[in-house]
């Protein structure tokens, strides 16, 4: 009895392990199949990654160069110019620095040829081109109050 009854617990137990084995077998094939597909997909991103990064770095090197190209087109900037335009202006180096934002001694070197403005002050200096001698004084005045 002994013998039968081990028999069929081992037969049992083969039938069980096979249905298992049958049974999970799709899941592991499911499951590696995934497993490849999120492989394939995290080198995609990471592909993908690396261009965004190259792509962003390129236009940001590229970016202010056409900005400074835009801001630049139509203003020219001559130390002869300069002097010419703030005598115009009856204005002291000291006072045209103050209009355009920097120091008499910036306004001096940028007269003399010993430096030029950068581009974010070119605009500026273009919109001083456009203001007459009353304009320039009656903003100073104010520029003057308002730091009162």
């Amino acid at each position: 009895m002994s013998n039968i009854a081990s028999v069929l617990k081992s037969e049992i137990s083969r039938i069980a392990r096979r249905d298992i084995r049958i049974a999970t077998l799709s899941f592991k094939k499911s499951s590696s199949q995934y497993r490849r597909d999120i492989a394939e997909l995290k080198r995609r991103l990471s592909n993908l990654q690396g261009r965004i990064s190259m792509l962003e770095k390129q236009i940001h090197r590229e970016a202010p160069s056409k900005a400074a190209e835009t801001a630049e087109k139509g203003v020219r900037f001559t130390a002869k110019g300069l002097r010419s335009q703030r005598k115009r202006l009856g204005l002291s180096a000291a006072d045209y620095g103050k209009l355009v934002g920097v120091g008499a001694q910036t306004i001096y070197n940028w007269e003399n040829g010993i430096s030029r403005p950068r581009r974010k002050q070119l605009p500026v200096l273009a919109a001083l081109r456009r203001i007459g001698k009353k304009n320039a004084h009656a903003r100073l005045e104010k520029r003057n109050k308002s730091r009162r």
